[in-house]
């Protein structure tokens, strides 16, 4: 039997990899074709997936962009995005388009498991109808579950092996029946008693990241005001053996999770007359951050008696974190928007990502991106980088706390 997967990006890939790798036959459906081109030729697009780890088990993936060879697979896992609208509202129909797929295809006895991140409600609302749109049972004739992607990008010390699997069943016998599934790859399994706490538990696991980094940035403007050193301030506060977890400030928050899933729960939350005002207040911290990085740029340069206009200004750090090259939602982004409305000559370098093509900006050699330059400012602090030999020899800007007590050029 085979474990199929809808949807072949950073979360269904990598989880494509661990079921080949442990024996099994995977059936990945994808409707990017050129995505689906690219992986049967062995070449993955996901940086977590390494060409020569697909390689090694393409024997026993078929990637295609037909759901109807889901059919005879023993288990069908929706690994599809789930990103916002405009108006920052859940924007279902990649999953919903998913579900109706796969009503074609479903038959009795598989078992069916939504990972995408979603607001609670979804599985049992949304796709319970959908499916049975085949005519079968949800719960009966086939099993239906949510386990939510805990997905770490760059991470090595937790993965889909390693990470705690939460899985929650429209029935106990679903939940069983999608564990036994997922035991095949988890070292640990959490079942839950319904979908929706299987939901919500994927949100208040990214709100809690997104209202503390929230509020050590607001911390951050202020301690600035005050001329503090949050960072001194954090690594005090973090000698509190008990009652106290460390978030560092930065320039934002980026990434496919916490940018985008806080917000599938304030949506949902209007529809019980509920304002989630700490995730909205938080969000709007975070969104402003590059604001407050634009400021400090300005300042920097006027210490040395220049402007924005015309400054050559050299970004290091353009991905959304450390050690990665995904830019999602990264901060880096808005500030060289914001610096480039204001006139500035924007150069970046970042040895994992080697071009905006949007921006019209390509990764310059370290060396090369700093002569001349009028200001450097760190926003992501890639290892390998010597941050403190920049800050050294170019005035820095530094959002990451990497340069502190290093002594500013003259």
């Amino acid at each position: 039997m085979s474990i199929g997967i809808v949807g072949l990006g950073y979360v269904g890939l990598p989880l494509a990899m661990e079921f080949a790798e442990a024996g099994m036959d995977v059936i990945g459906v994808d409707l990017d074709a050129a995505k689906v081109a690219g992986l049967r030729e062995g070449r993955s697009h996901i940086e977590d997936v390494s060409d020569e780890r697909l390689q090694g088990v393409l024997e026993r993936c078929h990637f295609g962009t037909r759901f109807v060879e889901l059919h005879e697979a023993e288990a069908i896992l929706i690994c599809v995005p789930t990103p916002l609208n405009d108006n920052r509202e859940p924007e279902l129909g990649p999953l919903l388009g998913a579900g109706r797929a796969l009503a074609q295809v479903v038959r009795e006895g598989q078992t069916i498991v939504l990972e995408s991140t979603t607001f609670p409600g979804t599985t049992r609302d949304y796709m319970v109808p959908l499916l049975e749109e085949s005519g079968l049972r949800a719960g009966t004739d086939f099993a239906l579950a949510f386990s939510p992607e805990r997905v770490d990008p760059g991470r090595l010390d937790y993965n889909i092996r390693t990470t705690p699997k939460i899985v929650g069943g429209l029935t106990q016998d679903c939940t069983t029946r999608a564990s036994e599934i997922y035991a095949r790859v988890c070292e640990q399994i959490v079942p839950v008693t319904s979908p929706e706490v299987a939901e919500m538990s994927k949100l208040l696991e990214n709100i809690f990241r997104s209202v503390n980094i929230a509020l050590v940035n607001e911390l951050s403007i202020l301690a600035d005001r005050m001329n503090l050193d949050i960072w001194e301030v954090v690594d005090a506060a973090s000698t509190k053996p008990f009652g106290f977890m460390r978030f560092e400030p930065g320039p934002g928050m980026g990434g496919h999770c916490l940018p985008v899933d806080p917000f599938y729960l304030t949506w949902r939350a209007r529809e019980f007359d509920f304002a989630t005002e700490f995730i909205e207040l938080a969000g709007k911290v975070n969104t402003n951050m590059p604001y407050f990085c634009m400021e400090k740029v300005e300042h920097a340069l006027n210490e040395d008696r220049k402007a924005v206009n015309g400054a050559k200004v050299v970004v290091l750090g353009v991905s959304y974190k450390k050690g990665v090259g995904d830019i999602r939602e990264s901060p880096a982004l808005k500030l060289i928007e914001l610096l480039t409305k204001r006139g500035a000559d924007v150069r970046y370098h970042d040895p994992y990502v080697p071009e905006l093509a949007s921006y019209g900006l390509k990764n310059m050699d370290l060396g090369e991106a700093l002569d001349g330059a009028d200001v450097a400012v760190i926003v992501t602090a890639h290892p390998g980088v010597d941050h403190e030999a920049i800050a050294r020899s170019v005035r820095t800007v530094d959002f990451r706390g990497v340069t502190r007590g290093v002594t500013a050029p003259v």
